[in-house]
C-alpha cells in the first residue's frame, strides 16, 4: 500500500481505553476520511493483538497501518510500515527487515537538513513538529514555519507537521508546506469521526 500524498494522520490514543474501545475509534476516524493511521501506545497491554485488528480494519478502508517505534511488531502483524523516532533504528534496517513496498517514515523534529538525509536513505515520508502546544508531546522541542516552508522547497517526499494541531490552525501548516496532518488528541478526544471530518475539510481549501 503506498503512502498517502495529503490528508489527515490520525495516531492512536489507547490510553484508559479498551482494545475495543481503540478499534472503534479508528474506524471511526477512518470513516471520517483519515488517511493513515498510526498505532503508537507507550504502555502497550497487548500490542500484537490490537496491532493486528487495528490492521483488519485499516485494510477494510484501504488506510496504511503504521507502527510507531518498533519494527519487529511492524513485522510480526504484516503492518504497512513503521513510524522511526530519534531511538527506533535505522532505515536500512527497517527496509531489510520489512521489504521494498513497507512504508518507512522519520521524525525529522525541526532539521531540514536531517530530513533531507533521510529522505536520500529512502524514508517514504519525513515529519516535522511539535509546532503548537502539545498535551501529547509537552516536553518535545517545538518546530517552526520557516523550516517547513524551507523544507517543502527541497524535499520530494510527503511532509508530515504534528504537534498541538486543530482543525483552527492547521491551514497554516498546510499553507507552509505540509502534505499531512498527523493528530493525536485533537482526533481521539472528541468523537473521532467528526474531528476527522473536520481535519479532512482543511484539504479541500488547498491546492493540489
Amino acid at each position: 500500500m503506498k503512502f498517502p500524498r495529503r490528508g489527515l494522520y490520525a495516531i492512536t490514543q489507547p490510553e484508559h481505553r479498551t482494545i475495543k474501545q481503540v478499534v472503534k475509534d479508528v474506524e471511526a476516524a477512518l470513516r471520517g476520511g483519515a488517511s493513515v493511521i498510526q498505532y503508537r501506545d507507550k504502555n502497550p497491554l497487548d500490542a500484537p493483538q490490537l496491532a493486528s485488528l487495528l490492521l483488519e480494519v485499516c485494510d477494510a478502508y484501504a488506510a496504511p497501518l503504521l507502527i510507531n517505534d518498533s519494527i519487529e511488531l511492524a513485522l510480526a502483524v504484516g503492518a504497512d510500515g513503521v513510524h522511526l523516532g530519534r531511538d527506533d533504528g535505522e532505515i536500512a534496517e527497517a527496509r531489510q527487515m520489512l521489504g521494498p513496498n513497507a512504508i518507512i517514515g522519520v521524525s525529522c523534529y525541526n532539521d531540514v537538513e536531517k530530513a533531507l538525509t533521510m529522505a536520500a536513505a529512502g524514508a517514504d515520508y519525513v515529519a516535522f513538529g511539535r509546532f503548537f502546544p502539545s498535551g501529547s508531546k509537552p516536553l518535545a522541542a517545538p518546530a517552526d514555519i520557516v523550516s517547513l516552508a524551507r523544507a517543502k522547497q527541497s524535499i520530494t517526499v510527503p511532509i508530515v507537521a504534528i504537534g498541538g494541531i486543530l482543525p483552527e490552525n492547521g491551514g497554516t501548516l498546510l499553507a507552509a508546506g505540509a502534505d499531512l496532518l498527523a493528530v493525536i488528541g485533537g482526533v481521539f478526544d472528541h468523537e473521532p469521526e467528526a474531528a476527522a471530518r473536520a481535519y479532512q475539510a482543511l484539504f479541500n481549501h488547498q491546492p493540489e
